[in-house]
C-alpha cells in the first residue's frame, strides 16, 4: 500500500561534542549538512524519487548552536515545478530540559527528482492550502527571479592567476562514507567542505577566529563521485570593515586523467571574532590587478541584489 504522500518533514535531535568544529559551537558547516538532509527528506518523501540538491539560497545564521543543545529542523515544500521542489528549511536550537527552542537560521533549497536513469522526473504539484501558504509560495516564485540574478551575475565571473588575492586549496579523495545510496555524495558533505575552505582562508587572512554569517548561491552543477579527487579553491575577493566575502568553487577530478570539472560554486561571508566572541575589524584587502578588481566589483553587486530582494 503506498504511503500517505507529506510536504513536511522534522528532524529533531541533540548536537553532539563530535559535530563541533575548532570551537564549542557547531559550525556553519555541519548546520548545511544538516539543512540538507532535511531537504532531502522533504523532497523524497513529496516526490517518492530519489532527488538530488540542486541550489541552496541565501541562509544567515542569527546565533550559534551549541553542542548539548536540542536541534530541531522543519522542512516544507513551498513550491513546486516540473522537477523541482523549492523546500524552505528553518533550523531551530534550544535547552533540551526545557524543550523550547528558538530559530538559527533558515533558508530555501531547491531539489530535483531524478528516474532510475538519472534523468530529471516529473514530481506532483503541491498546492497551497492556507493564506500562509500562499505567501509561502508566492515569497518562493519571486525568489526564483533573483536566484536567476545571482546565477547570472556568478556566470560572468573567470577567475585565473591572475590575481594576488588571499586563497586556499584543499585536495582530498571523496570516501565511501561520504556518499548516499545512489552512490553520489551528499550535497550536505560538499557544502561543509565549502565551509571548511572558506573557514580556512578567512581564518589565515584575519589572523583570528572566523565564523560564517552568510552563505547564498550554492549552485551545483554535477556530482561528485567516489574515488574522484575534490579539490576546494576559496579566495578572498571582497572586505568590509567586519567581513570578508569569499568566492568557493569546487572541482572534480579524475584521479587517472587529470581532468577537471565544475561540480558546485558558492559566496560565503565570514566575520572575525575577539576574544569575547564579538565581531571585530578585519584588515582591509585592496585589489591590485584587473581581476580582482573585477570580482570586488561582482561581490558588490551582488550585495545589492540581495538587498534589493530583501526589501522588494
Amino acid at each position: 500500500m503506498d504511503l500517505p504522500r507529506t510536504s513536511e518533514s522534522t528532524l529533531r535531535f541533540l548536537a553532539k561534542s563530535s559535530d563541533a568544529g575548532y570551537r564549542q559551537r557547531i559550525d556553519g558547516g555541519r548546520v548545511l549538512e544538516w539543512v540538507d538532509k532535511a531537504g532531502y527528506a522533504c523532497a523524497s518523501a513529496w516526490s517518492g524519487r530519489y532527488c538530488v540538491t540542486a541550489y541552496v539560497g541565501n541562509i544567515r545564521f542569527s546565533r550559534p548552536v551549541e553542542a548539548g543543545q536540542l536541534v530541531e529542523i522543519d522542512a516544507r515544500i513551498v513550491y513546486t515545478g516540473r522537477t523541482s521542489m523549492h523546500i524552505l528549511v528553518t533550523v531551530s536550537s534550544g535547552d533540551p530540559r526545557t524543550g523550547s527552542v528558538s530559530e538559527t537560521a533558515q533558508c530555501l533549497t531547491v531539489f530535483v527528482a531524478v528516474d532510475d536513469a538519472g534523468k530529471p522526473a516529473a514530481v506532483p504539484p503541491w498546492i497551497p492550502a492556507t493564506l500562509l501558504d500562499q505567501r509561502r509560495q508566492l515569497a518562493a516564485r519571486r525568489r526564483i527571479a533573483v536566484r536567476h540574478n545571482i546565477e547570472a551575475e556568478m556566470a560572468e565571473q573567470s577567475y585565473s592567476d591572475a590575481s594576488h588575492a588571499p586563497s586556499k586549496v584543499l585536495r582530498f579523495l571523496a570516501a565511501p562514507s561520504d556518499v548516499n545510496w545512489g552512490g553520489k555524495v551528499h550535497g550536505g558533505n560538499v557544502m561543509r567542505w565549502i565551509d571548511e575552505a572558506a573557514f580556512v582562508c578567512a581564518s589565515g587572512w584575519s589572523g583570528a577566529e572566523t565564523i560564517a554569517s552568510y552563505v547564498g548561491g550554492i549552485r551545483f552543477y554535477r556530482p561528485l563521485l567516489i574515488g574522484n579527487m575534490v579539490e576546494i579553491g576559496a579566495r578572498l575577493i571582497h572586505t568590509t570593515h567586519k567581513s570578508m566575502h569569499l568566492s568557493v568553487h569546487v572541482r572534480s577530478i579524475d584521479p587517472r586523467t587529470g581532468a577537471a570539472e565544475l561540480a558546485a560554486h558558492a559566496l560565503a561571508i565570514f566575520v572575525a571574532l575577539d576574544d569575547r566572541g564579538r565581531s571585530m575589524r578585519v584588515p582591509q584587502w585592496e585589489p591590485r590587478t584587473d581581476e580582482d578588481r573585477r570580482l570586488d566589483g561582482h561581490a558588490r553587486s551582488l550585495l545589492e541584489i540581495r538587498q534589493q530582494a530583501e526589501t522588494a
